[in-house]
């Protein structure tokens, strides 16, 4: 090419051609190649608040440090599409932005840290401290070299850290709790009610036929949208994981039996134990002594009484060997038979005299017992191994347009087939379909895909991946009555039922209201008046579910009212007494309480104090820095 541009370069037509070319590639760079020449410098910061940056670099790694937080809390894998739908970053840039504003306020109070305040914070931080129990400067370069922090940009977080300190302590410290609310907390958890009330069953408004036609349609053209069927599709699934690979057949009995040996006394035995006393004396005469007269017949417990050890305190309890601190009263007790008294031992605390109550024996199953499931974890623990070699074929397959139906036949798995299933995993009976691996995610996906769609392997939790296949849908629709008409009627009853014991309660309330007396209403209706006289507001009973618990809470004494029950069944009652035991505040418990209302008042006056700030400073946030900070949509 440079040859032909040589030879068209020789001639004054050629090289104003060649001048053109190159000047329009000249400009086109500079328009689009290196725009920001002229545009100036490109914003990565993810908010602004007053005239401080959140940078992109701050919010990620937040960001990041919070993702692994919660994986590790949940102890299961977080997807990024779930940490959004939790909406973490919303909670990570809130935080972000939250401490700029503070940073501000504190530089506008002249707030500051002197060096040694830093220093003596961080050689207090017990996460710096050596096998001595000081801080070790070794561990503390160690450790910033491991999470790729430089001590002087640690310094100086530390130094924001402490600023923000001064300020919220300077909001929130010493603040009073006003007695009147303590005292409110206190009425709400200790006060106690006396209720007495009868229980309406639903059969007690009698047996209630099906309506006709017209009035079941009417009824099922009111609720229409109740009925109507959801979204189905058809799926194919193949599952790859240990489970679908392992070979127990051809794990040998060898094999399993040796595994048996290496485990068989932690994983399918308990080992034998014993229940133990034990009287520990200040020296080895007093001890001597005390042996005497127990060969003498004189009983265990008495001796230990002598000794000022009561029958509360003198067992120690039931251990297996392993298990007992003391390796002289371990060997001498695990050689007594139930009953036995071994002699004066040199214990870890002294000269002690021990006794065997009781012998536990150890247990151990049976190899031919166990023998099947051996050969399964072991079949499992060698297909591990080779899940991600399958897992590649499995892609070449794939990548060659080979149906799944076909795949698993040639490798020899399982494949799944679900001709009908909805967005929450329930059939067209109604139940719900289970085996399905990491379900939620598994529909998710498939309720994205179409027909024919080339989809990605779902990683599963536990190790393993799932392809899948759409090959139906069947789009959302409303029902006829035909199709739903058993769940109508029933619907109707329920409906039905509820709303004459209702009607029937409401009754029984104004016979009530006018002075009637709770059993001569009982005794009419053929039940029984319950009554409870201690009923705490978070403590339901037997037929007073948490709701109805709450509306007895909410009546006042001496009134009626009514709830629903268990099992479409409604309670009628009449609040007979309210008692509140009096306020201590030297308790245990009013201190809890005051400390815990004391934090929630200090967060609320700091999110004001914050909002305030951010109200003034003005926040402004950039969701397309969020989006490339950390991958993906926002």
């Amino acid at each position: 090419m440079l040859q032909g541009i040589n030879r068209i370069g020789r001639s004054i037509v050629g090289r104003v051609i060649i001048a053109l070319l190159f000047g329009i590639l000249i400009v086109s760079f500079a328009i689009w190649g290196i725009g920001d020449i002229f545009r100036g410098s490109v914003r990565t910061q993810v908010a602004r608040v007053g005239e401080v940056d959140v940078t992109g670099e701050a919010f990620r790694t937040a960001y990041q440090t919070e993702f692994q937080n919660l994986a590790r809390r949940t102890r299961q894998p977080i997807t990024p599409e779930l940490a959004r739908a939790i909406g973490l970053e919303g909670r990570v840039l809130s935080r972000l932005v939250s401490e700029a504003a503070i940073d501000q306020k504190v530089r506008e109070l002249g707030l500051s840290v002197p060096d040694a305040l830093v220093v003596q914070s961080i050689q207090n931080d017990p996460t710096f401290r050596g096998p001595n129990g000081q801080f070790n400067r070794a561990t503390f370069t160690e450790l910033l070299r491991s999470n790729g922090i430089a001590e002087g940009q640690f310094v100086r977080e530390q130094r924001t850290i402490l600023a923000r300190q001064q300020l919220v302590e300077a909001l929130t410290g010493d603040l009073a709790v006003p007695l009147a609310m303590r005292e409110a907390v206190h009425r709400y958890g200790a006060e106690r009610r006396g209720v007495e009330f009868v229980v309406l069953a639903p059969t007690s408004v009698g047996e209630l036929s099906t309506p006709d036609d017209a009035g079941l349609q009417s009824f099922f053209d009111q609720r229409r949208a109740t009925y109507r069927a959801p979204e189905y599709r058809a799926i194919n699934v193949l599952v790859l994981d240990a489970g679908t690979l392992a070979k127990p057949d051809a794990v040998s009995d060898d094999e399993a039996r040796r595994a048996y040996e290496r485990a068989k006394d932690s994983r399918f035995g308990s080992p034998e134990k014993r229940t133990i006393q034990q009287i520990v004396f200040p020296s080895r005469d007093a001890a001597a002594a005390a042996e005497e007269k127990l060969k003498a017949g004189t009983p265990f417990e008495e001796v230990a009484k002598e000794r000022g050890i009561d029958e509360s305190t003198l067992t120690l309890g039931t251990f297996a060997r392993g298990e007992v601190l003391d390796p002289a009263t371990a060997d001498a007790a695990f050689t007594l038979a139930a009953g036995g008294v071994t002699p004066v031992l040199d214990g870890r605390f002294g000269p002690v005299i021990v006794r065997v109550t009781r012998v536990e024996p150890g247990t151990l199953k049976p190899f031919d017992e166990v023998k099947d499931e051996l050969k399964r974890d072991l079949a499992r623990e060698a297909a591990r191994s080779r899940i991600e070699q399958v897992h590649d074929a499995i892609e070449d397959q794939r990548a060659s347009a080979k149906p799944l139906g076909e795949v698993a036949k040639e490798r020899g798995l399982e494949l799944t087939r679900m001709p009908a299933i909805d967005r929450t995993g329930t059939g067209k009976d109604g139940q719900p379909i289970v085996g399905l691996p990491d379900q939620a995610s598994l529909l998710q996906a498939a309720f994205r895909a179409d027909i024919g769609a080339d989809t990605e392997a779902l990683r599963l939790p536990g190790g393993g991946y799932a392809w899948f296949e759409v090959t139906g849908i069947e789009p959302a629709r409303d029902r006829t009555l035909a199709e739903v008409r058993e769940r109508v009627a029933a619907d109707w009853r329920s409906d039905e039922t509820a709303r004459l014991l209702s009607e029937k309660a409401r009754t029984i309330m104004d016979r009530l209201g006018k002075g009637e007396a709770l059993e001569a209403v009982a005794k009419e209706l053929g039940t029984e008046v319950v009554s409870v006289s201690d009923l705490a507001r978070a403590q339901p009973a037997p037929n007073l579910p948490a709701n109805a618990v709450a509306r007895i809470f909410a009546t006042p004494v001496g009134q009626a009212a009514d709830a629903e029950s268990q099992a479409g069944a409604r309670v009628v009652f009449r609040v007979a007494s309210a008692t509140v035991p009096p306020f201590v505040t030297t308790t245990q418990d009013a201190a809890a309480t005051e400390e815990r209302l004391r934090s929630a008042l200090a967060d609320d006056l700091l999110s004001e104090y914050i909002a305030d700030a951010q109200a003034k400073l003005g926040v402004r946030t950039y969701p397309e820095n969020i989006r490339r900070a950390i991958g993906g949509e926002s």
